[in-house]
């Protein structure tokens, strides 16, 4: 059975008089100002690391992922395990952890996500009207809307 954790990563200060902690990475003894927990172990800062691109997951956020004994930053786990789907407007494959666009049951790559006929791109706050499963602008809209056509579906 592979059980996957998301586990946080947090920053401790070792007190002068406390005896040494053992490091989880190296085995070594912890004798920095400041250590890592996670995973219900002590780290050095530079020890804790993505086992995929060797980030240290100290400085990259506060949060670690773990799978089949992998330690894995937030982009790797999402490449490694996520689930992937397609671009409504392009078809092709969108890795789980690019950024997207929604509009109702659709995903869009974000440079996929604009007018589907005049290819205006959309900025935060703008308003798009999602027509027949196609994206668009408000202008090219109203011109197929005053045309005859039914179903306004503002997002």
């Amino acid at each position: 059975m592979v059980l996957d954790k998301e586990e946080s990563v947090s920053l401790v200060s070792l007190q002068s008089r406390e005896k040494p902690r053992g490091c989880a990475g190296c085995n070594g003894k912890i004798l920095d100002r400041f250590m890592l927990q996670a995973l219900d172990r002590f780290w050095h800062e530079d020890c804790l690391k993505c086992a995929c691109c060797d980030c240290r997951l100290g400085r990259v956020g506060s949060t670690l992922y773990t799978r089949s004994n992998l330690i894995l930053c937030r982009r790797d786990y999402l490449r490694l395990f996520g689930v992937t789907g397609n671009c409504a407007a392009c078809s092709k494959l969108i890795p789980a952890f690019e950024m997207v666009m929604r509009a109702r049951d659709n995903v869009y790559h974000l440079d996929c996500f604009a007018c589907q006929l005049c290819r205006q791109r959309f900025c935060v706050g703008d308003k798009f009207f999602l027509k027949n499963n196609m994206i668009l602008c408000q202008l090219d809209y109203e011109k197929g809307h005053l045309n005859g056509s039914s179903e306004r579906q503002p997002q």
